[in-house]
Protein backbone atom coordinates (compact mmCIF):
# COMPACT_ATOMS: atom_id res chain seq x y z
CA UNK A 1 0.00 0.00 0.00
CA UNK A 2 3.19 2.24 0.74
CA UNK A 3 4.55 1.22 -2.92
CA UNK A 4 0.93 2.44 -4.70
CA UNK A 5 -0.81 5.05 -2.18
CA UNK A 6 -2.83 5.94 -5.50
CA UNK A 7 -4.16 2.84 -4.65
CA UNK A 8 -7.04 1.43 -2.70
CA UNK A 9 -6.34 -1.38 -0.59
CA UNK A 10 -9.56 -3.03 1.55
CA UNK A 11 -8.38 -5.95 3.97
CA UNK A 12 -11.15 -8.45 4.96
CA UNK A 13 -10.89 -8.85 8.64
CA UNK A 14 -7.73 -7.43 9.01
CA UNK A 15 -7.13 -4.92 11.63
CA UNK A 16 -4.62 -2.33 10.70
CA UNK A 17 -5.67 0.63 8.63
CA UNK A 18 -3.76 3.36 6.27
CA UNK A 19 -4.48 6.52 4.40
CA UNK A 20 -4.99 4.28 1.22
CA UNK A 21 -6.11 1.12 3.48
CA UNK A 22 -9.43 -0.02 4.72
CA UNK A 23 -10.69 -3.02 6.50
CA UNK A 24 -13.80 -4.92 6.20
CA UNK A 25 -15.73 -8.15 7.64
CA UNK A 26 -19.67 -8.85 8.85
CA UNK A 27 -20.85 -9.30 11.81
CA UNK A 28 -21.68 -13.13 11.33
CA UNK A 29 -22.48 -13.75 14.56
CA UNK A 30 -25.77 -12.54 14.41
CA UNK A 31 -26.62 -15.34 11.52
CA UNK A 32 -24.89 -17.57 13.79
CA UNK A 33 -27.34 -17.02 16.86
CA UNK A 34 -30.54 -16.88 14.58
CA UNK A 35 -29.17 -20.55 12.91
CA UNK A 36 -28.78 -21.57 16.98
CA UNK A 37 -32.33 -20.36 17.40
CA UNK A 38 -33.35 -23.29 14.86
CA UNK A 39 -31.05 -25.53 15.94
CA UNK A 40 -32.39 -25.49 19.96
CA UNK A 41 -35.29 -25.87 18.26
CA UNK A 42 -35.39 -29.10 16.31
CA UNK A 43 -32.83 -31.36 18.86
CA UNK A 44 -34.73 -34.22 20.56
CA UNK A 45 -31.27 -34.98 22.49
CA UNK A 46 -30.40 -31.68 23.55
CA UNK A 47 -26.64 -32.44 22.19
CA UNK A 48 -26.00 -30.24 19.10
CA UNK A 49 -22.46 -30.65 17.72
CA UNK A 50 -20.03 -27.71 17.11
CA UNK A 51 -17.30 -28.49 14.31
CA UNK A 52 -14.74 -25.64 15.11
CA UNK A 53 -11.97 -24.48 13.48
CA UNK A 54 -9.49 -22.86 14.93
CA UNK A 55 -9.60 -21.27 18.63
CA UNK A 56 -9.63 -17.64 17.34
CA UNK A 57 -12.23 -15.21 18.58
CA UNK A 58 -13.80 -14.65 15.45
CA UNK A 59 -14.36 -18.76 15.76
CA UNK A 60 -14.96 -18.44 19.68
CA UNK A 61 -17.76 -15.36 18.98
CA UNK A 62 -19.47 -17.49 16.54
CA UNK A 63 -19.90 -20.69 18.94
CA UNK A 64 -21.10 -18.26 21.81
CA UNK A 65 -23.71 -16.65 19.60
CA UNK A 66 -25.33 -20.34 18.19
CA UNK A 67 -24.65 -21.53 22.00
CA UNK A 68 -27.02 -18.03 22.86
CA UNK A 69 -29.52 -19.11 20.36
CA UNK A 70 -29.94 -22.38 21.23
CA UNK A 71 -30.29 -21.47 24.92
CA UNK A 72 -33.30 -19.20 24.16
CA UNK A 73 -35.36 -21.89 22.79
CA UNK A 74 -34.25 -24.76 24.57
CA UNK A 75 -32.70 -24.18 27.46
CA UNK A 76 -31.95 -27.70 28.46
CA UNK A 77 -29.46 -28.34 25.29
CA UNK A 78 -25.84 -28.09 25.34
CA UNK A 79 -23.16 -27.08 22.61
CA UNK A 80 -20.38 -29.68 22.36
CA UNK A 81 -17.87 -28.43 20.65
CA UNK A 82 -14.96 -30.81 18.85
CA UNK A 83 -11.91 -28.85 17.20
CA UNK A 84 -9.97 -29.54 14.13
CA UNK A 85 -7.28 -26.90 13.23
CA UNK A 86 -9.01 -26.69 9.54
CA UNK A 87 -10.40 -24.20 7.77
CA UNK A 88 -10.86 -26.70 4.82
CA UNK A 89 -9.68 -30.57 5.57
CA UNK A 90 -13.44 -32.40 4.42
CA UNK A 91 -11.92 -35.78 5.60
CA UNK A 92 -10.83 -34.68 9.12
CA UNK A 93 -14.12 -32.35 9.23
CA UNK A 94 -16.21 -35.31 8.99
CA UNK A 95 -14.43 -37.42 11.51
CA UNK A 96 -14.77 -34.62 13.53
CA UNK A 97 -18.50 -34.41 12.88
CA UNK A 98 -19.21 -38.18 13.16
CA UNK A 99 -17.73 -38.02 17.03
CA UNK A 100 -20.24 -35.63 17.87
CA UNK A 101 -23.00 -37.95 16.50
CA UNK A 102 -21.72 -40.86 18.55
CA UNK A 103 -21.91 -38.75 21.49
CA UNK A 104 -25.66 -38.30 20.73
CA UNK A 105 -25.73 -35.09 19.00
CA UNK A 106 -28.78 -35.22 16.31
CA UNK A 107 -27.85 -31.25 14.64
CA UNK A 108 -24.21 -30.91 13.50
CA UNK A 109 -23.26 -27.36 12.82
CA UNK A 110 -20.06 -26.01 11.32
CA UNK A 111 -17.00 -23.44 10.94
CA UNK A 112 -15.89 -24.72 7.96
CA UNK A 113 -16.22 -24.74 3.75
CA UNK A 114 -16.30 -27.91 3.33
CA UNK A 115 -20.35 -29.56 3.34
CA UNK A 116 -18.02 -33.11 4.77
CA UNK A 117 -20.07 -32.45 8.21
CA UNK A 118 -23.52 -32.04 6.63
CA UNK A 119 -22.82 -35.28 4.56
CA UNK A 120 -22.06 -37.07 8.17
CA UNK A 121 -25.01 -35.80 9.71
CA UNK A 122 -27.19 -36.88 6.62
CA UNK A 123 -25.69 -40.46 6.76
CA UNK A 124 -26.43 -40.70 10.06
CA UNK A 125 -30.09 -39.47 10.21
CA UNK A 126 -29.24 -36.20 11.95
CA UNK A 127 -30.34 -32.55 10.96
CA UNK A 128 -27.12 -30.14 10.45
CA UNK A 129 -26.60 -26.45 9.84
CA UNK A 130 -24.15 -25.07 7.02
CA UNK A 131 -21.65 -22.31 6.87
CA UNK A 132 -20.72 -19.56 4.36
CA UNK A 133 -23.07 -20.93 1.58
CA UNK A 134 -26.07 -22.96 1.04
CA UNK A 135 -25.01 -26.79 1.65
CA UNK A 136 -28.24 -28.45 0.86
CA UNK A 137 -27.52 -30.22 -2.25
CA UNK A 138 -25.26 -32.08 -0.13
CA UNK A 139 -27.20 -33.16 2.44
CA UNK A 140 -31.01 -32.68 1.25
CA UNK A 141 -32.03 -34.18 4.43
CA UNK A 142 -30.33 -32.90 6.97
CA UNK A 143 -29.39 -29.19 5.93
CA UNK A 144 -31.60 -27.18 7.80
CA UNK A 145 -29.92 -23.74 7.03
CA UNK A 146 -27.09 -21.88 7.11
CA UNK A 147 -25.27 -19.09 8.13
CA UNK A 148 -24.46 -17.40 4.86
CA UNK A 149 -22.37 -14.20 3.50
CA UNK A 150 -23.03 -11.57 0.63
CA UNK A 151 -19.50 -9.93 0.18
CA UNK A 152 -21.38 -8.01 -2.69
CA UNK A 153 -23.14 -5.24 -0.61
CA UNK A 154 -19.75 -4.20 0.95
CA UNK A 155 -17.59 -4.42 -2.39
CA UNK A 156 -20.22 -2.49 -4.51
CA UNK A 157 -20.41 0.14 -1.29
CA UNK A 158 -16.50 0.45 -2.26
CA UNK A 159 -16.21 0.74 -5.52
CA UNK A 160 -18.58 3.25 -5.46
CA UNK A 161 -16.89 5.64 -3.20
CA UNK A 162 -13.79 4.84 -5.02
CA UNK A 163 -15.37 6.57 -8.00
CA UNK A 164 -16.97 8.74 -7.05
CA UNK A 165 -14.04 10.01 -5.20
CA UNK A 166 -15.61 10.24 -1.96
CA UNK A 167 -13.37 7.15 -0.50
CA UNK A 168 -11.75 6.99 2.77
CA UNK A 169 -10.17 4.96 5.19
CA UNK A 170 -12.56 2.80 7.45
CA UNK A 171 -13.38 -0.41 9.29
CA UNK A 172 -16.45 -1.90 7.93
CA UNK A 173 -18.19 -4.32 10.14
CA UNK A 174 -21.90 -4.86 8.96
CA UNK A 175 -24.54 -6.99 9.92
CA UNK A 176 -27.89 -8.18 8.60
CA UNK A 177 -29.16 -4.86 8.66
CA UNK A 178 -26.97 -3.96 5.35
CA UNK A 179 -27.09 -7.65 4.20
CA UNK A 180 -23.57 -8.49 4.27
CA UNK A 181 -24.81 -11.69 6.48
CA UNK A 182 -27.84 -13.74 6.51
CA UNK A 183 -29.66 -16.98 6.60
CA UNK A 184 -30.23 -19.70 3.84
CA UNK A 185 -33.34 -20.87 2.71
CA UNK A 186 -35.09 -23.16 5.68
CA UNK A 187 -35.29 -26.67 4.38
CA UNK A 188 -38.62 -28.01 5.07
CA UNK A 189 -37.88 -30.01 7.71
CA UNK A 190 -38.45 -26.64 9.71
CA UNK A 191 -41.71 -26.20 11.15
CA UNK A 192 -43.31 -23.00 10.25
CA UNK A 193 -43.36 -21.75 14.29
CA UNK A 194 -39.79 -22.06 13.76
CA UNK A 195 -39.33 -20.20 11.09
CA UNK A 196 -41.80 -17.51 12.43
CA UNK A 197 -39.25 -16.92 15.78
CA UNK A 198 -36.43 -16.77 13.83
CA UNK A 199 -38.03 -14.26 11.28
CA UNK A 200 -38.86 -12.17 14.15
CA UNK A 201 -35.41 -12.25 15.91
CA UNK A 202 -33.97 -11.18 12.26
CA UNK A 203 -36.53 -8.44 11.98
CA UNK A 204 -34.80 -6.89 15.09
CA UNK A 205 -31.75 -6.42 13.90
CA UNK A 206 -33.12 -4.75 10.88
CA UNK A 207 -35.17 -2.42 12.43
CA UNK A 208 -32.91 -1.86 14.79
CA UNK A 209 -34.64 -2.66 17.84
CA UNK A 210 -31.35 -4.85 19.16
CA UNK A 211 -27.96 -3.17 19.07
CA UNK A 212 -25.57 -4.58 16.99
CA UNK A 213 -23.56 -6.74 19.51
CA UNK A 214 -27.45 -8.68 20.16
CA UNK A 215 -27.21 -11.34 21.22
CA UNK A 216 -24.25 -10.69 23.11
CA UNK A 217 -26.63 -8.87 26.26
CA UNK A 218 -27.08 -9.77 29.59
CA UNK A 219 -27.07 -12.09 31.47
CA UNK A 220 -23.92 -13.80 30.19
CA UNK A 221 -22.26 -15.99 31.92
CA UNK A 222 -19.15 -18.19 31.13
CA UNK A 223 -18.42 -21.60 31.84
CA UNK A 224 -17.70 -21.64 35.29
CA UNK A 225 -21.23 -19.32 36.09
CA UNK A 226 -19.04 -16.35 35.78
CA UNK A 227 -21.09 -13.43 35.63
CA UNK A 228 -19.57 -12.00 32.13
CA UNK A 229 -22.49 -9.04 31.49
CA UNK A 230 -25.46 -8.23 33.88
CA UNK A 231 -28.62 -7.99 32.91
CA UNK A 232 -29.24 -5.32 30.33
CA UNK A 233 -25.20 -5.07 29.63
CA UNK A 234 -24.08 -5.10 26.11
CA UNK A 235 -20.69 -6.45 25.17
CA UNK A 236 -18.34 -3.66 23.33
CA UNK A 237 -17.00 -4.31 19.58
CA UNK A 238 -13.82 -4.73 21.36
CA UNK A 239 -14.94 -7.39 24.04
CA UNK A 240 -16.29 -9.12 20.66
CA UNK A 241 -13.14 -8.75 18.75
CA UNK A 242 -11.10 -10.40 21.63
CA UNK A 243 -13.32 -13.33 22.84
CA UNK A 244 -11.95 -15.72 24.72
CA UNK A 245 -14.41 -17.35 27.05
CA UNK A 246 -17.60 -20.17 25.97
CA UNK A 247 -20.43 -19.36 27.34
CA UNK A 248 -22.42 -21.90 30.50
CA UNK A 249 -24.30 -24.19 27.74
CA UNK A 250 -21.07 -25.17 25.65
CA UNK A 251 -19.41 -28.59 26.71
CA UNK A 252 -15.73 -27.83 25.29
CA UNK A 253 -12.35 -26.05 25.78
CA UNK A 254 -10.80 -23.23 24.28
CA UNK A 255 -7.05 -24.78 23.26
CA UNK A 256 -4.54 -22.75 24.60
CA UNK A 257 -0.83 -21.49 22.46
Amino acid sequence: AKDFPNTVFMHCSGYKTAKNVGTYFGRMYQARYLSGLVAGSMTKTNKIGYVAAHPIPEVIRGINAFALGVKKVNPDAKVIVVWTGTWYDPAKEKEAAISLLDQGCDVIAQHQDSPSPQQAAEERGAYSIGYNSDMSKFAPKAHLTAPVWNWSVIYSYVVKNVRQGTWKSEEIWWGIDKGVVDLAPFSKAVPEDVKKLVLEEKEKYIKGDVPEQYPFVGPIKDQSGKVIKAEGEVMTDEELLSMNFFVDNVVGEIPQG
